[in-house]
């Protein structure tokens, strides 16, 4: 594996690890189904895997969309000779690009979906903000097939400048690894969390951090674009 895939990988694998880990919505809904609906080990591994799944899907096709137009850029004779050079820069500016757009988010703190426990054995998602405490009236109860189509409609963004790297350098052995990387480790990322989570365990504090998710990840692309274009990578 040479520096530059090894680089793409390493993003990958924060990126998914980062995205899963701080979003309780990615685990929350899971342990209090489980533990509501009296699910085995089995079928709690089951059910996050399948939204996991669904919530990859997304993503690659999202992503593929990246890949599509750095192929096509790369095509253009002017992109030839410096294909190298150019696609580093562009991964490095589509990295500030999000990461932008990540703190103007969680500055403007805009309505997201938000999922909580309401007793024992329900769970809702509905539209919250981050420091809002009440459950408003409009919200949804999560049954295992609505939490699928929700993961399915929410896509990780962050996988995209990375694919469209891959795209600009025409590599199909990058896209096909960066794909399989990032969904090994959010699906492995989430099982970890459910589990722990199901166990009565809680070493991780994501609250705070769920709020710069989008920022992270961006940030994350802004450190492998500079590599890129200024260490080597």
């Amino acid at each position: 594996m040479d520096t530059t895939l090894t680089t793409l990988v390493l993003s990958a694998i924060a990126i998914s690890t980062l995205h899963t880990a701080t979003g309780p919505d990615h685990y929350l809904p899971f342990i209090v189904l489980s533990r509501s609906k009296k699910w085995g080990l089995s079928k709690t591994i089951l059910w996050t895997t399948i939204c996991g799944v669904g919530h990859i899907l997304s993503s690659v096709v999202l992503g593929l969309i990246g890949v599509l137009v750095g192929w096509q850029l790369s095509k253009l004779s002017m992109f030839q000779n410096v294909r190298g050079n150019i696609s580093g820069w562009c991964l490095l500016l589509l990295g500030i690009v999000f990461l932008l757009i990540g703190l103007r988010k969680a500055y403007l703190n805009k309505p997201h979906k938000h999922f909580d426990a309401y007793g024992d054995d329900e769970i809702y998602v509905y539209e919250h903000k981050h420091g809002e405490t009440v459950m408003p009236q409009n919200r949804i109860k999560i049954t295992p097939w609505v939490l699928f189509a929700i993961f399915v409609m929410g896509p990780s963004e962050p996988l995209v400048p990375l694919l469209f790297y891959s795209g600009v350098r025409r590599s199909a052995v990058e896209v096909i690894v960066l794909i399989s990387v990032f969904a090994v480790f959010t699906v492995l990322t989430m099982i970890t969390m459910v589990l722990i989570g199901c166990y009565g365990y809680s070493f991780f504090k994501t609250d705070k951090l769920e709020r710069y998710v989008h920022a992270i990840g961006g940030a994350v692309i802004t450190v492998c674009g500079m590599g890129m274009v200024f260490w080597g990578w």
